[in-house]
């Protein structure tokens, strides 16, 4: 994972949540001196001109506030591919988005925040309000029996160097001797990461009393954290989005801490890490 020097996107809709994602991207940017771009997706062809001029001159305006001019880009499509296809080809480190959450038709037919995460391998930022005096000094990692490559862990190395973030490890309670096995493999493994990169972190269990998506956020809140790490569902199908996959929860948390969303690349680490959202 490296986001140091790339652009950072953020897909526009002229909405006050897209403002709040272009103030946590702006807050970004300004560690490395990052360009950010502005990134609308038009229903059709003939809506582009009129749709760049409106937001060339909210870019001004954003200059003129923020000192800082993003890059704009107008494209025809549809979110939950084009959003995907312009990070790709603007070479993004990271996308930073807003969303209103699960509501409406989405309880039905999934997150379209999840959606849209999963066209990219760029690592996402969801927000649901605004940033305020959060520099991302603490972040929540939960941490579970899955199997998946270094990416993860590597985020979450990279997290705390470029933010001088403290890391809370919070893992789930098993009974269970397998999957305690590989929560307990998947804990040693990031024990002995953590303490190489010199990472600052701390351990806890779950309660085990609710589902470990709703005790990571519980925790998220006791912690007072500025960000939760999680990962999309591997090979994420219709099936996940109509009965919810268990990231989409904790992207839409009603407590609105942001959350940062990976998606898992091809090939397994030996020794298995998992990283997940509930």
């Amino acid at each position: 994972m490296e986001i140091a020097n790339k652009p950072l996107m953020v897909p526009w809709d002229f909405t006050e949540i897209a403002e709040y994602a272009l103030e946590y991207a702006i807050k970004i940017a300004k560690i490395d001196q990052s360009p950010v771009h502005l990134v609308h997706i038009a229903k059709k062809k003939n809506e582009i001109k009129n749709l760049k001029g409106m937001l060339e001159k909210y870019a001004e305006e954003v200059n003129q506030k923020y000192n800082i001019k993003p890059g704009v880009i107008v494209r025809e499509g549809t979110i939950f591919s084009t959003i995907g296809d312009v990070a790709d080809e603007i070479d993004a480190g990271m996308v930073v988005m807003g969303t209103h959450g699960i509501k409406g038709m989405q309880k039905l037919t999934g997150s379209w925040a999840l959606k849209v995460i999963v066209s990219s391998k760029v690592p996402f930022v969801v927000v649901q309000a605004p940033p305020g005096d959060t520099n991302f000094e603490h972040i929540v990692f939960p941490v579970d029996f899955r199997r998946e490559d270094k990416e993860k862990i590597s985020g979450i190395i990279f997290l705390h160097k470029y933010f001088d973030s403290k890391i809370h490890i919070i893992k789930p309670k098993k009974t269970d001797k397998r999957l305690l096995r590989g929560v307990n493999n998947n804990i040693t493994f990031a024990r002995k990461m953590l303490n190489q990169k010199g990472v600052h972190y701390d351990i806890v269990e779950a309660p085990g009393k609710k589902s470990f998506a709703k005790e990571t956020i519980d925790y998220a809140k006791e912690v007072n954290a500025s960000l939760i790490l999680t990962m999309s569902t591997k090979n994420i199908g219709f099936t996940d989005y109509v009965f919810g996959a268990v990231e989409q929860f904790i992207i839409a948390n009603s407590a609105k801490i942001p959350v940062m969303c990976l998606n898992p690349r091809k090939g397994l680490v030996s020794g298995g890490f998992a990283a997940m959202g509930g």
